[in-house]
């Protein structure tokens, strides 16, 4: 079992740090990118605001440009696309996120398994030899239970990360909702007010 308990180690370390490195490619804050797009659509300057977005590498921007795209349509239509960006810029922070879960989930279960299948062999054995030597038996339980210690220090590690990315991206999904809900409201400030409709 030791061999399969190595590969989720690895794994496990991949996808740490692939979800590490790719989380940490993400700049900017919401509330810069929001508020920067809202001085632009508020002065009446859609295409500062769509420039504003494509300097941000960050999800937020992505999905507010998809609706600053389609100023002028239909709210629900607007609603609608940016939806949709929000769900595919969701799947690409999620990307590998069960990998870790699942490495999590059956690394201890493999260390089971290894303890399960050596306390069989030591007590094989000790049907052999008898009590006349204890230790033989004693040295392979000991080994046995070397694999459920071994996937539990692979699984905690792995949960831990788990966890902490998986609270990242429901972050950066409220962000995205609230950053939508936020740039529709404009847009409706400005259709209200005649001077900034004109501006647009």
């Amino acid at each position: 079992m030791m061999y399969p308990l190595l590969i989720c180690s690895l794994v496990g370390l991949f996808y740490i740090f692939e979800r590490a490195i790719a989380y940490s490619r993400i700049k900017g804050d919401t509330g810069d990118i929001f508020a920067g797009i809202r001085d632009s659509l508020l002065g009446g300057d859609l295409r500062e605001s769509v420039d504003v977005c494509e300097s941000y590498d960050h999800p937020v921007a992505v999905t507010l440009k998809s609706g600053l795209l389609r100023y002028g349509k239909s709210k629900d239509e607007i609603e609608k696309a940016m939806e949709s960006v929000a769900l595919h810029e969701v799947s690409k922070l999620e990307k590998g996120l069960w990998v870790l879960l699942t490495v999590a989930n059956i690394a201890p279960l493999f260390g089971f398994l290894g303890t399960v299948t050596g306390m069989i062999s030591s007590f094989s054995a000790l049907s052999e030899v008898g009590l006349g030597n204890p230790q033989a038996v004693a040295a392979g339980i000991s080994q046995a239970l070397i694999t459920t210690a071994t996937g539990l220090i692979i699984a905690l590690p792995v949960q831990a990360a788990y966890n902490y990315y998986n609270n990242r991206v429901n972050n950066f999904s409220l962000d995205m909702e609230t950053s939508t809900s936020m740039l529709l409201e404009t847009f409706s400030e400005i259709e209200a007010s005649p001077a900034m409709s004109a501006a647009q």
